[in-house]
């Protein structure tokens, strides 16, 4: 589904001029989409994704991705983040970097993951 300014924006509905406006209103917002073979708005790929790494209070890192570093330190902190740092509080976001989609994002995420605690410390210290 297409969610540009929080409406969905798919409707079924037969009328040829409805599709036509929705087919262009992306392109007046400056949003992109996808569309299916009828021509309705599929999905929605506009955001810009983040790879981020926190320092929790014992000293541990924790790698994830998400559109909005900001929102998301604040809910690890919060502990509505996750099980992982919701015990080890407070979180300092010590490291990221933007993926041009969820995908580019995920699969960089798995490649730090990977990454020994030296490499995750020295991609940390590249950036500060």
């Amino acid at each position: 589904m297409c969610r540009m300014l929080g409406v969905c924006l798919l409707f079924i509905i037969r009328d040829e001029s409805f599709n036509a406006l929705a087919r262009d209103l992306p392109n007046i917002i400056g949003g992109r989409c996808v569309h299916d073979k009828q021509g309705k708005m599929a999905k929605a790929i506009s955001k810009t994704w983040f790879l981020y790494v926190v320092r929790c209070a014992d000293g541990s890192l924790y790698t994830g991705i998400t559109t909005d570093v900001a929102r998301r330190t604040k809910q690890h902190n919060a502990g509505t983040a996750s099980r992982y740092t919701r015990s080890r509080l407070p979180v300092v976001l010590v490291y990221q970097e933007s993926q041009s989609n969820r995908s580019a994002a995920l699969k960089r995420e798995l490649a730090v993951k990977a990454m020994s605690r030296e490499k995750k410390e020295s991609l940390i210290g590249l950036r500060k």
